[in-house]
C-alpha cells in the first residue's frame, strides 16, 4: 500500500524544525535571531500555520544561514494551498461556560440575518490575554452553522506578531477562499474589497476574524450590507470602530471556573478535594487559560493532590509556575506588553506598587512620576497611559473613575518592575504614594472628630476633602490602599505616623463596623504608643484596641481583660477621662456577654468619671451603658428614663457630638417600641434618622427606618410608613445589610 504523501504544511514544518537542529538553535533563540515570535515559529513547525507569510520564511532562512538550494525548498515548501478553504479550528470539547456571551452573539446573528438588514452583524469580542476569546468564537461559529450556509471561514490575523498581515493580504486569502481564482483577485486593495463585500452581499457567510492587531487591519474585512456576519477578537478594545456590537470578555465566575476544572480533572478527583478546587479556582483568578494550565498539570500527574498545587501557586512565584508544555500565562502577557508604549510599559509596572485592589489616576501619576515636560504634561501622559492599558486589556476599569488588576497581571507587572528597574527609583516612588495617602487618610479622617470636623489648613494635593462627604467617599474608596500604607509604616517601624492615622480614624471607625480590619489597625497602633514610650498615648490606644477586640474581633472576655488593663494604667497616672473609657470599653464587651450586673457596674463607673472632668460625650456613653444593663435585666422603663434624660435635657444634648447624641434618640426609640409606645417611638426614631442618612451610616439607617415603618404603621399612618421601609428596603439593596 503506497506512502500517503505528506500534506505541504507537515513538510514546511519538518524542514523547518531540521535546519534549526542543525543549527543548534533553541526555538527562542531562532526567534531572538529572525525577529520572529518563538510562538509563530512552533506553530509553523507543528504544521498548524497554514500560510505563512512570505517575510517571515525570509528572515527564518536569513537567521538559518541557509544555502540557497535549502531556502529555495523552504518557500516552495510553504507555496501551497492557493486555493484551499480557511477552516475553523476544532472547538474545545471541555469549553465551559460563557452562555450570556454565546447566546448574546446568536442573537446578534439572528438579527443579521433578517431580510432586509441595513448592514451585516459585527461582533467584537475584546478582552485580556487568556480569557479564551479565541475558543469562545469558534464554539460560537460551530453554533451558527445553519445560519451560515454558505460557509464558515476563520482567519488568524496574528495580531501580537512583530509584523501582522495587512489587510490586503488576507483579503487575498478570503476571496480565494471564497471561490474567486487567484488569477482573478484584484491587485487594488480597494478593488478587491468591494469584490470581497460584493460576493458577502449575496451570501450568508460567517468570518472569524481572529486576534486582530487593530482598526485599520480590520476594517477593510467587515462585511457590507447583507445577511453576512464578522466575529472579530481581540486584545484590544478597537475603539475607532463604528457599528460595532462588542463583548468585553471577564473571568469566569467561579461556579463555571471550578466546571472547567473538575472536567479537566474528572468528577471523582475534583469532588474528593471540593475545598482544595476551591482555592485552585481562586488562585488563577477565573483566568481560563490559567485555569486549563492548572487542570493540565493535574492531569497529567495523576499521583500529585489538588492541595499540593495549591501550595506551590500560594507564593510569589504563581505566575512562573503556571504553566504546563506550551501553555504558560505569562507568555501571552509578555507579548502584549512589548506592544505598549514606553511610558505605558512603565506605567504597568509601577502600578504593582499600589497596596489594593483598585486606584485611581491619583495614584498612578503619583508611581509613574512622569517629567512635568512630558507631551501634553505629566497627568495628560499618565491619563493616555492608562487607556493604552485599558485598550490592551491589562487594566479594567472600575467604578467611578478607577482601574483594577486582574491578580495575575498584577503578578506580571510585578515581575517586569522587579527585572527591569533598579530598587533606587522603585522605593521612592512607593514612599510618595505612601505618604500621600497616609496624609490624605489623617486629613479625612479628622472630619468625623467632634472638636476639628473641617477641611485641612494644609489641602492634601490632588484630593478635594472640602466636607464631610467627600471624606467618607475617599476613606471608603481607598480602604485597602491607604490601610497598605498603614501596615508599611507600621513594619518599618514609624510608630508616630501609624498613630497619627489610628488617632484620625477613632470616630469614622463607628461608621464602617462592617471592615474588619480596624481591629489591625488599633492592634498596631496600640504596639506602636507603647514603643513611643508615652504613658498617656499608650494608655488611650490600648482603650481602642480593647474597643475593637470587643466590636470587630467579638472577643468579649479579651477586651474586657485589656480595659481592665487600660483601667489599671490610667488610675496610676491618674488619668480620670481614660478610667472613664476603660470602664465604658468594659461596659461594651459586657453587653456582647449579656452580663446585665457589669454592665450597671462599668456604666456607672464611667458615668462617675467623665461626670468629675465634665466630659460629656463620655458621660451619655456611661449612661447608655447603664441603660444596655437596665434593659438586659428585664428593667426597660427605667433604662428609658436614664435615657431621656439626656435627650430632654437641653443643657446636655446641646453639648453632645453628634454620632452620640443619635445613637441614644435611637434606643430610646428602640424601648419606647418594646413598650409600645408608638407615638413616643416614632418622634425618637425620625428624629435620629436624618443624622444616619448624613453620615453615611447606611446599615444603622436603614434598621431606624425599618423600626420607624413599624412605629407609623401602628399609628395608622399608613403612606409615610411605606415611604420609611421603601427607603429602608432600597438601603439594605445598596449593601446596607
Amino acid at each position: 500500500m503506497p506512502t500517503p504523501p505528506t500534506p505541504p504544511e507537515r513538510r514546511l514544518g519538518a524542514l523547518l524544525r531540521g535546519h534549526r537542529r542543525s543549527a543548534g538553535l533553541t526555538l527562542q533563540e531562532l526567534a531572538d535571531a529572525a525577529g520572529v515570535t518563538s510562538r509563530a515559529i512552533s506553530r509553523l513547525e507543528l504544521g498548524h500555520s497554514r500560510r505563512p507569510h512570505r517575510r517571515t520564511l525570509e528572515a527564518l532562512s536569513g537567521a538559518l544561514g541557509l544555502p540557497a538550494p535549502a531556502h529555495a525548498e523552504l518557500l516552495a515548501a510553504a507555496d501551497h494551498g492557493e486555493h484551499e478553504p480557511l477552516p475553523l479550528p476544532g472547538a474545545l470539547e471541555d469549553f465551559t461556560g460563557r452562555e450570556a456571551e454565546l447566546a448574546r452573539i446568536a442573537e446578534l446573528a439572528r438579527i443579521a440575518g433578517l431580510a432586509g438588514a441595513p448592514h451585516g452583524g459585527v461582533v467584537l469580542v475584546c478582552g485580556a490575554p487568556g480569557l479564551g476569546k479565541t475558543a469562545l468564537a469558534v464554539r460560537a461559529a460551530d453554533a451558527l452553522a445553519e445560519r451560515f450556509p454558505d460557509g464558515r471561514y476563520f482567519v488568524d490575523l496574528r495580531g501580537v506578531d512583530d509584523a501582522p498581515p495587512a489587510a490586503a493580504e488576507v483579503l487575498g486569502a478570503l476571496l480565494r477562499a471564497l471561490g474567486v481564482p487567484p488569477a482573478d483577485v484584484p491587485a487594488d486593495p480597494a478593488e478587491a474589497g468591494g469584490h470581497y463585500r460584493a460576493l458577502l452581499r449575496r451570501r450568508r457567510v460567517l468570518v472569524v476574524l481572529d486576534n486582530a492587531a487593530g482598526e485599520a487591519q480590520v476594517r477593510p474585512l467587515l462585511p457590507g450590507d447583507g445577511a453576512s456576519m464578522a466575529l472579530v477578537t481581540s486584545r484590544r478594545a478597537l475603539s475607532g470602530l463604528e457599528g460595532v456590537h462588542r463583548i468585553a470578555l471577564g473571568v469566569l465566575p467561579a461556579a463555571e471556573a471550578g466546571l472547567l476544572l473538575a472536567r479537566l480533572l474528572g468528577g471523582a478527583r475534583a469532588a474528593s478535594e471540593q475545598a482544595a478546587l476551591d482555592e485552585l479556582v481562586a488562585l488563577c483568578g477565573g483566568l481560563p487559560l490559567a485555569l486549563r494550565i492548572a487542570g493540565n498539570r493535574l492531569a497529567s500527574r495523576p499521583g500529585w493532590r489538588v492541595a499540593e498545587l495549591v501550595e506551590r501557586l500560594g507564593g510569589p512565584e504563581r505566575l512562573n509556575r503556571l504553566t504546563a508544555g506550551s501553555l504558560q500565562v505569562a507568555g501571552p502577557l509578555l507579548v502584549s506588553y512589548r506592544q505598549l508604549s514606553a511610558p505605558a510599559r512603565r506605567l504597568l509596572r509601577r502600578l504593582a506598587l499600589v497596596p489594593g485592589p483598585d486606584f485611581g489616576t491619583e495614584l498612578a501619576r503619583l508611581v509613574a512620576a512622569f517629567p512635568a515636560d512630558a507631551a501634553g504634561g505629566a497627568e495628560e501622559a499618565v491619563e493616555d497611559a492608562l487607556d493604552e492599558l485599558v485598550e490592551l486589556g491589562l487594566l479594567q476599569p472600575a467604578a467611578g473613575v478607577r482601574y483594577r488588576f486582574h491578580d495575575l497581571i498584577r503578578f506580571f507587572a510585578g515581575d517586569r518592575l522587579q527585572r527591569e528597574e533598579p530598587d533606587g527609583p522603585v522605593e521612592a516612588a512607593r514612599e510618595r504614594m505612601h505618604e500621600w495617602l497616609l496624609d490624605a487618610a489623617i486629613a479625612a479622617g479628622r472630619w468625623f472628630e467632634p472638636d476639628w470636623g473641617r477641611a485641612p489648613a494644609e489641602p492634601v494635593p490632588m484630593v478635594a476633602l472640602d466636607t464631610a462627604e467627600d471624606a467618607r467617599r475617599w476613606l471608603q474608596a481607598e480602604l485597602p490602599n491607604w490601610f497598605g500604607a498603614l501596615r508599611s509604616a507600621a513594619r518599618q517601624g514609624r510608630h508616630r505616623r501609624v498613630v497619627d492615622v489610628a488617632e484620625a480614624m477613632h470616630w469614622f471607625s463607628d461608621q464602617l463596623l462592617w471592615w474588619p480590619h480596624w481591629l489591625e489597625v488599633y492592634e498596631r497602633s496600640a504596639a506602636a504608643a507603647r514603643e513611643l514610650g508615652d504613658p498617656g498615648l499608650a494608655l488611650t490606644h490600648l482603650n481602642y484596641h480593647a474597643w475593637a477586640v470587643n466590636t470587630i474581633g467579638r472577643r468579649p472576655a479579651e477586651a474586657i481583660e485589656l480595659g481592665r488593663r487600660a483601667l489599671r494604667m490610667a488610675e496610676e497616672i491618674g488619668d480620670v477621662r481614660e478610667q472613664g473609657w476603660a470602664w465604658t470599653y468594659i461596659g461594651y464587651a459586657a453587653i456582647t456577654t449579656g452580663d446585665g450586673a457589669l454592665m450597671l457596674e462599668a456604666g456607672r463607673a464611667a458615668a462617675e468619671r467623665f461626670g468629675t472632668v465634665e466630659y460629656w460625650d463620655g458621660y451619655v456613653s456611661g449612661l447608655s451603658v447603664i441603660a444596655y444593663g437596665l434593659r438586659r435585666l428585664g428593667r426597660a422603663e427605667e433604662a428609658l428614663a436614664v435615657l431621656r434624660g439626656i435627650v430632654d435635657a437641653p443643657a446636655v444634648s446641646r453639648t453632645l457630638a453628634g454620632p452620640i447624641l443619635a445613637h441614644t434618640r435611637r434606643r430610646c426609640g428602640e424601648i419606647e417600641a418594646e413598650l409600645g409606645r408608638w407615638p413616643e417611638a416614632a418622634a425618637s426614631l425620625a428624629a435620629a434618622a436624618p443624622y444616619f442618612r448624613a453620615s453615611g451610616q447606611r446599615a444603622v439607617e436603614a434598621g431606624t427606618r425599618a423600626l420607624l415603618a413599624r412605629a407609623l404603621a401602628e399609628l395608622g399612618r399608613a403612606e409615610e410608613a411605606a415611604a420609611e421601609r421603601a427607603r429602608s428596603e432600597e438601603l439594605h439593596a445598596q449593601g446596607a445589610g
